[in-house]
């Protein structure tokens, strides 16, 4: 039982554990899997001579990893490469939260943390993994349609991954919390959700080909990433 509790879980530690609000905070596997499989962006946040800095990046979750590509000129693979720790944050927008009082208004959201130590990936069977873990997880199916990458671009990338093993999500999710004598206020109250949905398509003006339009194209939706 308590083999199956540690696969199903991330275990807390004394920098994942939340100080704040600890009832919205989760180590379930799953629930973190699933924010970091529907975001796009992730933060980065590292130390350079002494100055924080905090880029934001794509990546991908291949299984118990997080891979972050760049140019291999980048101050912030380069910085990562040499093994200096490193917070990456992930955060998801489902909703404005509307008070009655300025003071409780909110947001819902669902967020992820992720401490550890990245190690560059160098081999190339290891980047072409990578960058095929990005392309899927931009939109399912891509990588089969497109060029692979060619010797000289896996030169001009880097890859680094940092595993999932110091990690922490918060969420809130729900109507305001408003104070008790605040509930009789004329003052509309609730929540407002957001969505992530893809607009209409606009093909490539230089096409040279006509090509049909993918069905991964036609369909597709970020909210069946959840």
């Amino acid at each position: 039982m308590l083999a199956y509790t540690r696969m199903k879980n991330f275990q807390p530690t004394s920098h994942t554990r939340l100080k704040r609000l600890p009832q919205r905070g989760s180590f379930d596997r799953a629930t973190i899997n699933a924010i970091l499989d529907e975001a796009f962006v992730c933060h980065v946040g590292f130390p350079v001579d002494g100055r924080p800095f905090v880029i934001p990046t794509s990546y991908a979750r291949a299984g118990e990893r997080l891979v972050i590509h760049g140019s291999a000129a980048s101050r912030m693979l380069g910085s990562l490469s040499e093994g200096i720790p490193v917070c990456v944050t992930v955060t998801l927008v489902d909703g404005l939260v509307l008070a009655r009082s300025a003071f409780h208004h909110s947001i819902n959201y669902r967020s992820v943390v992720i401490l550890g130590v990245a190690t560059l990936v160098e081999d190339e069977a290891g980047k072409l993994a990578a960058l095929r873990a990005f392309t899927e997880h931009i939109i399912p199916g891509r990588w089969a349609d497109v060029r692979k990458p060619n010797p000289q671009e896996l030169r001009a990338t880097s890859v680094l991954s940092l595993p999932l093993t110091e990690v922490s999500a918060k969420i809130r999710i729900g109507p305001p919390k408003d104070d008790e004598q605040d509930y009789a206020l004329p003052v509309w109250a609730g929540e407002l959700p957001l969505q992530m949905l893809a607009g209409a398509r606009l093909a490539d003006a230089g096409r040279r080909a006509e090509r049909h339009v993918p069905e991964y194209v036609l369909h597709y939706d970020r909210r069946t990433k959840r």
